[in-house]
């Protein structure tokens, strides 16, 4: 049973059918047995961080999360759930994340420009990944598939070891992570068509 982790925040519900389609058994909850019991965990998220961060305090979500990766469970992140595992972010100031990866959420600069024509932020639309290592979760994905982002903010890890796939969007910026049990990605899977639900197909077979 996969674990969709509600926080009041994000397009959980977009993440759970796209599970459904596939076939899995997910939930949408905000349980901590519930997510205790569970063989998946997925973190979603749409929103600032300080909010994702005070929410999932409110709601007593920090140690149940940290104790599920811990355990050695597959934890998958998308969007604000890849961004909060970092240790900091500078969205409206200096905010503390979960400090499961070494590095920072930095925003994209205002002045970047691609042939004269300036870039609008946030990043928002279809971009293509580029594979950096192989990855369980990339199984069947080719290297410049397009998958579906919006943010404005994006991840700097400390440790090159992490990164599965960059995108570029003026910078070059990391789309994929991973770590041991932990996967987590900047663009949106359930709302990137059959490729994300690929995705989440691979993710759910993991064990």
């Amino acid at each position: 049973m996969i674990a969709v982790i509600d926080y009041n925040m994000g397009n959980v519900r977009s993440v759970e059918k796209g599970f459904h389609r596939i076939g899995m058994d997910a939930v949408v909850t905000r349980d901590p047995g519930v997510i205790r019991d569970a063989t998946h965990v997925v973190l979603p998220g749409v929103g600032a961080f300080r909010d994702c961060m005070d929410n999932l305090e409110r709601f007593g979500l920090i140690d149940v999360i940290r104790d599920g990766i811990e355990s050695g469970k597959p934890f998958l992140g998308i969007c604000l759930g890849l961004q909060v595992l970092f240790e900091e972010s500078h969205e409206f100031g200096i905010h503390r994340g979960l400090s499961i990866i070494k590095g920072k959420v930095v925003r994209f600069p205002s002045d970047m420009e691609v042939d004269g024509e300036r870039l609008k932020v946030p990043h928002m639309g279809w971009n293509q990944i580029n594979i950096k290592k192989p990855s369980p979760l990339l199984t069947g994905i080719d290297d410049g598939t397009y998958f579906y982002f919006v943010h404005s903010y994006y991840c700097v890890p400390d440790e090159d070891e992490v990164v599965i796939t960059t995108s570029s969007y003026g910078v070059e910026f990391v789309s994929t992570i991973s770590r041991d049990n932990i996967f987590a990605c900047q663009f949106h899977p359930e709302k990137s068509q059959k490729v994300g639900l690929r995705l989440l197909k691979n993710f759910a077979g993991m064990r």
